[in-house]
C-alpha cells in the first residue's frame, strides 16, 4: 500500500510546493510595482504605435481594419514572451544562490520549475485581460462568438505554458542573470519574422518559409480564424497558416514532450 500511496504523496508535495513558490512569484509583482505598470503600458504603446503609426502605411488583407488585423499579432507576441520573462527569473535564481536555498529546504525539488511556469501562467492571463480592454477600446473585437474566442485564448494559455518550459531550460544553461539578460533582445526578431504585422505574401520565398512555419505566424493565424478578424488564412497558404489550430497544438506539444525533461534534468543536473 506503500509503494502505492508513495508516488502519489509526492506528487501532492511537488504540487503544494509548487504553488507556494507561485505565490511567491506573485509576490515579486507587490514588491516590484515597474512590471505591473510595463504590463499596462506595453500594450498601449504597442497598438499606438503599430496600429495608428505604421497602419496607416499597411494594405491589410481583404480591405480590413489594420487595428483587428494587428490584435491577434500583439496576442501572439505577449504570449511568445513567456520564455523570455521565465529565463531571466530563472537565471537571477539561480545566479544570487535562491535555488540552492530552495534545496536546503524540506520541498520537493521539482516543485521550482512548476512553480516558475505556473506563476508565468498567472501573469499571462493577466497581460492577456489587459489586452483585451486595450484593443475593445480602440475597436477591435471578435466576431465568431463566445466558444471560438474562448478557443483562440485557450490556444494562446497552451502555447504560452508550453514556452515557458523553454523558458525553464535556457535560465538554467546560461551561466548567469547577466547571459539571460542579454538575450531577452533575441525575441523581438523572432516576432517580428511572422503574419504578426503585416502579411507574408510580399517576403522573399526563403524569408515568407521562415516566416509561414514560425509558432507565432500559426497562433496568429489561429486566432484570427477564431475571432474572425481580417487576414485569417486561405486555401493556398503554407501547411501551418492553412492549419493553424492543429499547428498551434502540435507546436505546444513538441515543446512539452522536448523541453520539460530538458528542464527537470538541468535543474537537478546544476543541484550538483
Amino acid at each position: 500500500m506503500t509503494a502505492l500511496t508513495s508516488p502519489l504523496r509526492r506528487l501532492g508535495w511537488t504540487f503544494t510546493d509548487g504553488l507556494t513558490l507561485v505565490g511567491r512569484e506573485l509576490g515579486r509583482l507587490r514588491q516590484e510595482p515597474g512590471q505591473i505598470v510595463a504590463a499596462l503600458v506595453f500594450p498601449a504603446v504597442m497598438v499606438v504605435l503599430f496600429g495608428y503609426v505604421f497602419g496607416s502605411a499597411i494594405q491589410v488583407p481583404d480591405s480590413g481594419n489594420y487595428r483587428e488585423y494587428l490584435m491577434p499579432g500583439l496576442f501572439a507576441m505577449v504570449t511568445f514572451s513567456a520564455w523570455l520573462g521565465v529565463m531571466t527569473r530563472m537565471a537571477n535564481d539561480a545566479s544570487r544562490g535562491v535555488m540552492d536555498r530552495f534545496r536546503s529546504m524540506p520541498m520537493a525539488r521539482l516543485a521550482v520549475p512548476f512553480g516558475q511556469t505556473g506563476a508565468d501562467l498567472l501573469t499571462g492571463l493577466l497581460m492577456l485581460a489587459i489586452m483585451v480592454g486595450t484593443g475593445l477600446l480602440v475597436g477591435w473585437q471578435p466576431h465568431r462568438g463566445l466558444i471560438p474566442t474562448a478557443q483562440a485564448f485557450l490556444l494562446m494559455i497552451v502555447l504560452r505554458y508550453a514556452l515557458s518550459w523553454v523558458g525553464v531550460y535556457v535560465g538554467l544553461a546560461v551561466k548567469n542573470d547577466q547571459v539571460a539578460d542579454a538575450m531577452v533582445p533575441l525575441g523581438l526578431p523572432f516576432t517580428m519574422l511572422s503574419n504578426a504585422f503585416v502579411p507574408t505574401g510580399g517576403m522573399p520565398g526563403w524569408l515568407r518559409f521562415l516566416a509561414d512555419w514560425n509558432p507565432v505566424s500559426a497562433l496568429t493565424a489561429a486566432s484570427r480564424e477564431l475571432f474572425g478578424n481580417p487576414g485569417a488564412p486561405s486555401g493556398n497558404a503554407a501547411w501551418p497558416l492553412a492549419h493553424p489550430v492543429t499547428a498551434v497544438l502540435l507546436w505546444s506539444a513538441a515543446l512539452l514532450v522536448i523541453f520539460v525533461p530538458l528542464s527537470l534534468r538541468a535543474y537537478m543536473r546544476r543541484g550538483r
